[in-house]
């Protein structure tokens, strides 16, 4: 055959125009590196969501501790001794007390859903009001429920953010749970408070050396401390009658009254609030709140004068300020009502997506687990059906086959490629289409003198348009294909073409190798080779929806590649858009184990990105290209329904959701239960290597390199996982992507491991 002569090397001193395909990839690169730092940021904000939500519910941060039986030596006696009310006017602390037959009802550790509303329902039928000491991270949760509770006249005062116990906290984890809340607070209803009750705090004499310093704190910043004379107990549910009993001052007192809304099981609280109620006023009591009961024993201070600061700064007094029974309460202005509005809407998202998240891992745990199932018992099947002596597709196919191999500068492959042709115990012709070779691929292919080989020269075209132009040249009904870095075993032509004695068969997929598993990269992929790779095509194969043939190693009948149009360049998976052109025109699809093709797996993290960017992307291209099979009968209509669902759900969905499974282990081990959480994922670490294990014992693979496994779950898979973000993102927004050339070292010389 006459070729076109090879390029003139450029003129010494000019700078070599790039090709066209050189240009497309610094295109694509170029449009890589904005879409990756997308994905990134997708998981940083997964992450942030996370932590926002652990926050909230005390498993980030959360401290459990609660300091009893301390000393008071620093806390002055008048304060042990004094009122439930403790402000700190000019610095110096004073306390105050309720004035007789009076109640400033409270209730901690609000606001809940289900309780707090309860509660509002009762008080406004009494015409009472009460003073809330709300947990932060539960009015960022709830804010609605703080609106209403403000609007209908409540006072409401700091209980830290996370309800943790002050004592044992920083300085600057209390400045921060003080603050939050009232941002918090802000967000929710416009407004900040003054008024502060410590969580596990009770009557002033259990004040203590510890907490004495954040109360002083507090104090000197503006705040108003809140503690109490009575407690209901409501928390230890001992019956109605008791709360009630307990929660009666003595002898006419005045009373800073305790009950929760919040923190458990309330339905006691709900049943003995309107009799307390009804008790207390047929004693001639009347309820007030804080500030109401300060403005009564001060009527000329109140809790203004403990000052304003602890507010939040820029805030300003509400407009409603004259009403006593809510002066604590100061209208947020400036940064931190939008600060509270951020973050109140940061929470509500939160609220919804780690729900959400959750029961997208429990779909993903499922759908892992029953592939897993469904993989092991269609693979055993599939390898006792084609297993057995009397198993056969039909009379033995001996003619001769055309073998095309496609080579885009493979200099360092393309002997040790053909070489492994020229031992084939089948008869082939070997078809080389040099897809505008720099390197002299075409060159070194002619010079290696070996029968039956022809190079066919085309300009750079991509490798659909050089698998296309060698069907055109193929001389028998039967053409192999493969990749120019691939090796085959003697024996791999003559597996690979007897399916084809079936004459329902139009293409068979067979078995690629890891050839270069010497190294860390090579042998994680190898491992997903044998685990996912080819388990997964002895499923679709039972199954009758094979998704892909590997473009190392497919064999197809000539009449069934013309009749869907040849090598589509439509997407980047040419293997596996031909794959479902041929299911839709009514050709079966099926996988022949014995016939073994050793491929050169990328050697390089950026080559095997690289790679994969490009085949989740092409997959995703062709299933979008066929998605008219959904609709169809036949074969086209049993990939549709079956193979292309199957090939979502595994290869796209699961793989998008599981970095779940990861972030919440990740997240469970730091931040709830490091040994629970180690559990479950050892747990199913282990199945993995149950699976893997019997993959391998199918393939006759040796065990040892199970032992990277561990580390390929930490390491590899994420990297997977970010590729297929990647590709989804660019699929989203509209990116495309050319060939990418990979690397070749040429180092898969002969059948690693045939033996």
């Amino acid at each position: 055959m006459t070729t076109p002569p090879p390029p003139s090397p450029p003129a010494r001193g000019r700078r070599r125009a790039p090709t066209r395909i050189e240009r497309a990839a610094g295109r694509a690169a170029a449009l890589q590196r904005p879409r990756v730092l997308l994905a990134l940021l997708l998981l940083l904000a997964l992450t942030c969501v996370m932590l926002l939500d652990g926050y909230l519910r005390a498993e980030v941060g959360g401290d459990q501790r609660v300091r009893t039986g301390a000393s008071a030596i620093d806390v002055p006696e008048d304060v042990l001794d004094g009122g439930p009310i403790l402000t700190f006017p000019g610095g110096r602390a004073t306390t105050v007390s309720v004035p007789d037959k009076t109640i400033a009802l409270t209730f901690d550790d609000g606001p809940d859903a289900t309780w707090t509303p309860q509660v509002l329902e009762i008080l406004e039928e009494y015409d009472v009001p009460g003073t809330f000491f709300l947990v932060g991270s539960m009015v960022a949760r709830h804010p609605d429920i703080v609106r209403d509770l403000v609007e209908q006249g409540n006072e409401v005062g700091v209980h830290t953010f996370t309800h943790v116990d002050l004592s044992y906290q920083s300085e600057a984890r209390v400045t921060r749970e003080i603050e939050q809340t009232q941002l918090a607070l802000a967000g929710a209803a416009g407004i900040t408070t003054t008024l502060f009750r410590a969580p596990y705090s009770s009557e002033t004499d259990a004040i203590d050396d510890y907490s004495w310093p954040v109360y002083k704190k507090l104090g000197e910043e503006g705040y108003t401390s809140v503690f109490i004379d009575t407690d209901s107990d409501d928390w230890k549910r001992p019956g109605v009658s008791k709360i009630v009993e307990w929660a009666t001052p003595e002898d006419g007192e005045g009373a800073s009254v305790l009950f929760h809304d919040a923190g458990g099981e309330r339905s006691q609280t709900i049943e003995a609030l309107p009799k307390y109620i009804e008790k207390m006023k047929a004693k001639g009591y009347t309820f007030t709140t804080v500030s109401g009961a300060m403005a009564a024993q001060q009527p000329t201070g109140g809790p203004a004068a403990a000052g304003t600061s602890g507010a939040g700064g820029t805030a300003a007094r509400a407009a409603d300020s004259d009403d006593a029974l809510q002066a604590a309460h100061h209208r947020a202005t400036g940064a931190t009502l939008w600060e509270g509005r951020a973050l109140v809407a940061a929470v509500a998202v939160a609220e919804w997506t780690v729900p959400a998240l959750s029961v997208g891992l429990l779909v993903v745990g499922v759908a892992v687990m029953g592939r897993f199932g469904l993989m092991l018992i269609l693979a055993r099947r599939h390898h006792r059906q084609r297993n057995r002596r009397r198993f056969g597709w039909g009379p033995p196919v001996t003619g001769p086959v055309s073998v095309v191999v496609p080579a885009y500068n493979e200099k360092e492959c393309i002997a040790n490629t053909l070489r492994s042709l020229a031992r084939s115990t089948h008869p082939i012709e070997i078809i080389v289409v040099d897809d505008g070779s720099t390197d002299g691929t075409a060159e070194i292919a002619e010079s290696l003198g070996l029968p039956g080989v022809r190079v066919i020269r085309q300009a750079n075209a991509g490798k659909p348009a050089a698998l296309d132009n060698g069907v055109r040249h193929a001389r028998y009904d039967i053409v192999v294909m493969m990749d120019g870095d691939t090796v085959f075993e003697p024996d791999t032509v003559r597996h690979l073409v007897q399916p084809f004695a079936d004459p329902a068969v139009g293409a068979v997929a067979g078995n690629a190798k890891v050839g270069n598993r010497r190294t860390l990269i090579g042998a994680w992929q190898h491992i997903e080779y044998v685990m996912g790779f080819n388990l997964d095509r002895r499923m679709y194969d039972l199954l009758r929806c094979m998704p892909t043939i590997p473009g190392a190693i497919g064999a197809f009948r000539r009449e069934a590649v013309l009749q869907v149009g040849g090598m589509s360049d439509d997407t980047l998976a040419e293997d596996t858009d031909i794959t479902i052109a041929l299911h839709r025109a009514g050709w079966r699809v099926v996988y022949q184990e014995h016939a073994r093709a050793w491929t050169e797996a990328p050697g390089s993290l950026k080559q095997l990105w690289s790679q994969r960017y490009r085949w989740s992307y092409g997959t995703m291209q062709a299933l979008w290209k066929h998605r008219g099979s959904l609709k169809d009968k036949g074969p086209s209509g049993r990939f549709g329904r079956v193979g292309m669902p199957l090939v979502v759900l595994f290869q796209v969905v699961t793989p998008l959701f599981a970095p779940l499974i990861d972030v919440f282990t990740l997240y469970s081990m730091i931040f709830i239960d490091f040994r629970s959480a180690l559990l479950a994922w050892l747990a199913v670490l282990g199945v993995q290597l149950l699976c893997a294990a019997y993959a391998f014992r199918l393939d006759r693979e040796k065990y040892r390199y199970l032992l990277m496994m561990p580390l390929q779950q930490l390491a590899y898979r994420q990297m997977m996982y970010l590729v297929l973000i990647h590709s989804c993102v660019t699929a989203l927004t509209g990116g495309r992507l050319r060939w990418q050339k990979l690397k070749r070292t040429g180092e898969v010389g002969t059948p690693a491991g045939a033996g």
